[in-house]
Order: structure tokens, then sequence, then C-alpha cells
């Protein structure tokens, strides 16, 4: 599957060391203006070499429209777009030609397809996910005409973990540091964390937090449409991601019904909000809060054991440009692929009554 999304569709292509990346955002209504610096805003974000916890790959990651938008508004038709790579070190990559990296897709790839583009990873590269960025953007602009806003950022990095209520978060905090955290002196001691583990040839997982505002109540279906359900595909789908949770998540489970019920009160408000936003599968007005986990990176430059096509046990020593920690430029996709789901949702419940 290379599309995304039911009435809004994000078909999208490319290779990590390819020409370019690009995509197809269909079902976009017309009539909403596209903000074209906007969205090569939220490249930017993405983009690797912003700081020196990321890769140190340079792309300047320049965004083409090529349909769908006319003088400066949505026409309706597919909204076409291409980002070309233009800073590939596939040479880095020639010693990984027969082998298979450990926890990474090579094997499963070979698996599938009997053949892989070992440059980079291909089509599993996080490089993958510009064009979700590009998708991302203009489902954010969309939102953003009904009043909706998606905010994530770092939560934890290792053990490192900012355990505060949202309300009490700085959210102008987020783009003033390269983690991304909304809290300046944790953002400090996981930065440092991060380079630690880069000069040990490390990587470093954690948890990105996000929260929705502005949803009314009514988006998503009761069965196989569930809300929390797509928001989860959507979030699984993120290179690296090895779990989501919305609302209490799995500490609820711990809690008894009568401390996790929210009770209702007069405007149709809750008193509590440890559903997270949805209830049934359905938003209800409330805020929309969830957690995504990221494992740490796969390509560590350190010798790992692996095998080669034959099967034979043999010593890798990975090179290229890498991550130690992928949470910094992940908190931008996450809200990318938040925003598309959403806007779907927005999409599908415009049908599914008739006021």
């Amino acid at each position: 599957m290379n599309t995304f999304g039911q009435l809004l569709r994000l078909t999208t292509f490319g290779e990590s060391h390819g020409s370019a990346i690009g995509g197809v955002l269909d079902g976009f209504p017309a009539g909403i203006a596209i903000d074209e610096d906007f969205i090569q805003y939220e490249l930017q974000r993405r983009k690797p070499g912003q700081s020196r916890l990321t890769t140190s790959r340079k792309e300047d990651d320049e965004v083409e429209l090529l349909s769908g938008v006319f003088e400066g508004k949505s026409t309706g038709c597919p909204i076409g777009f291409i980002v070309r790579n233009r800073n590939q070190h596939s040479k880095d990559y020639e010693n990984m030609r027969e082998l298979f990296r450990p926890s990474h897709a090579d094997y499963t790839y070979h698996a599938k397809y009997g053949v892989r583009d070992y440059r980079g990873g291909g089509r599993s590269s996080a490089r993958e996910t510009i064009a979700r960025m590009v998708g991302g953007a203009l489902a954010k602009l969309l939102l953003r005409a009904l009043g909706v806003q998606i905010t994530a950022w770092t939560r934890q990095v290792g053990h490192l973990v900012l355990d505060t209520d949202y309300h009490q978060l700085d959210f102008s905090e987020i783009e003033r540091n390269p983690v991304r955290c909304a809290d300046a002196q944790m953002a400090e001691k996981m930065a440092a964390l991060i380079m630690e583990v880069k000069q040990e040839g490390d990587t470093i997982g954690g948890v990105i937090e996000c929260v929705v505002q502005g949803v009314p109540a009514g988006w998503g279906d009761p069965a196989f449409g569930k809300l929390h359900a797509r928001l989860g595909a959507a979030m699984l789908s993120i290179n690296a991601v090895k779990g989501f949770e919305y609302g209490l998540g799995f500490a609820g489970s711990s809690w008894r019904g009568s401390e996790q019920n929210d009770a209702f009160l007069p405007g149709f408000t809750t008193a509590t909000n440890h559903s997270g936003g949805i209830q049934g599968g359905i938003s209800n007005g409330q805020d929309i809060v969830f957690r995504v986990a990221f494992k740490p990176v796969a390509t560590i430059l350190q010798p790992q054991s692996t095998i080669n096509l034959a099967g034979e046990a043999t010593t890798l020593d990975a090179r290229g440009r890498h991550d130690a920690c992928v949470l910094p430029r992940a908190v931008p996709i996450v809200e990318a692929m938040a925003a598309l789901t959403l806007a779907d949702a927005y999409l599908a419940q415009r049908l599914s009554r008739f006021d």
C-alpha cells in the first residue's frame, strides 16, 4: 500500500537514494488558500542536517507543486508534488549490498520481493516521509480553516521524561530548541544525552506526545473506522514507531471505572479528559491527546553480528549519515500524519448526516 486515507488520499513514491520523493493528494476540497511558504516551512522542520543532533545529510528539500493549485487556491483536482534528492552518498552503503542490517527492513524486504535497494533502505527509509510532510501541511491548511490546531513535542528521550500536563507547558518553546521539547531545561538534558549516545556510535529512542485542539464532537466511526484506530494506524506507519496510546492509555488499565470515567458537565464538556478526546471511536469535543513510542534507530556505527545473502554469519560495520535519535525530526511527521487522518475524518463526517 502506497496510498493513505479514504476520502483524502495521499499516494507517495520515491526512494531514499532515487532521484526524487513525491506524491499525489487526491480528494482535497477546492477553494482552500494554499500557503506555499507554510508548506516549505513544514518541510524545513523535518529536513536533515538542521542541528548537530541529526544526520549530517544536507538537503534543501524544496517542494514543487505540479498540479491542483491555481492563483493561490486549491482547485479540487489532485495536487501533485515533487521534492528532488540532491545529496545522496550511495557509496556509503556499498558494504551493505550483500548484508542484512540487524532490526532493519533489509531482510523482510528481501524475503517479500526477492530484491531490495540497499542504498539507505530504499523505500523503507524515513526519507519517504517527505511526501507525508507535504500532504500533512496541506491537510493542516484545511484544518486551520476549521479552527483545528495540532501540536506535538518530544516527551521522552531514553530515561528522561517530561512528565508534565500539557496545559502547563509553553508550546512556543518547542521550536526554540533542537530536541523539540516543550521545556527548555529538559531539552538541554535530552540534547546532552543524544550527543553522548551519538559519540558512542549508538542510538536512542523515546516518546512524542501530541494534542489536537478544536476538533468538534462527531468525527470518526463506531466500528471499523474508529478515530483512535485510524490515528494509531497512521502513527504505526511511521518509521521506527513501536507503540501508540491515547488518553490514559496503558496506565488506565490499573484504574477503576469510578476513577477513570469522564463526568459530564453542563455545556457538553467533561470534568476530566481521561478518554483522550475520543469515546466509542468518535471525537467528543475535548482535546485529543495521544503518545507515540519510537525505538532507537536500527543503524548504529558499531560492529554488529549479522548474515549475508547466503545466510552465512558475518560482521557489519555500518557507514553513512544517520540520526542518533529520530524524535526531533519525527515531531512534525507525527503532526502531519495526524492532520491527514483528521482531515479525512472531517470529510467523512460531512457525508454522514443531513442537517
